[in-house]
């Protein structure tokens, strides 16, 4: 076997835990501070025609001004639908129905929203902990496989600390995003 067959590939380790960076951010995204942002209904999803589709795809989502965000349900028989998948969203905004138009007024935060806020970043942040950590797993299962193909023990180890690293450099990326989130969210 040759060593080429006995490399990791860290490129694809380190894409694959960028991604779940990413995922991170947009879901962040989605957490709203007071203002009012067509971002922060993405995450939302709808069981529309048996299937769970995003909020974005059953009708268009505007903000007229500020402290409010509409969204135009294509569809008359979802309205429903997407009214209840608002509520069940913990965005923790009551939806208005007029017709196909669903209005979401974005109250003012109190302490008490904002500490739930700051919780449910602190949710996100864990999901993208435990995504890093599968990346990780799959790494040190390549090296393992490689081990098993013949690969020294001391590459082994040194492959086991590239992947360590890795994953410290994005778990470290993942806790300063969510630290700037809750800074963000607790700001009066």
């Amino acid at each position: 076997m040759s060593d080429e067959d006995l490399e990791i590939d860290l490129d694809d380790l380190s894409r694959r835990m960028d991604g779940a960076l990413a995922s991170l951010k947009h879901e962040f995204s989605s957490l709203r501070t007071g203002r009012a942002s067509a971002s922060m209904v993405e995450p939302v999803m709808v069981d529309a025609y048996g299937a769970m589709t995003p909020i974005n795809q059953v009708g268009t989502v505007n903000v007229p001004e500020p402290r409010m965000v509409t969204i135009n349900v294509w569809d008359k028989s979802l309205v429903n639908k997407v009214e209840k998948a608002i509520m069940e969203s913990g965005l923790g905004i009551n939806p208005q129905t007029n017709g196909t138009i669903i209005m979401l007024p974005i109250p003012e935060l109190n302490e008490e929203r904002r500490r739930e806020l700051t919780k449910v970043a602190a949710q996100y942040a864990e999901h993208a902990r435990v995504a890093i950590r599968n990346v990780r797993r799959d790494g040190m299962d390549q090296v393992k496989k490689a081990k098993a193909a013949g690969m020294s023990e001391d590459d082994q180890k040194l492959w086991e600390s590239e992947v360590q690293e890795l994953t410290d450099g994005a778990i470290a990326k993942v806790d300063k995003a969510l630290d700037v989130k809750q800074q963000e969210i607790m700001q009066v």
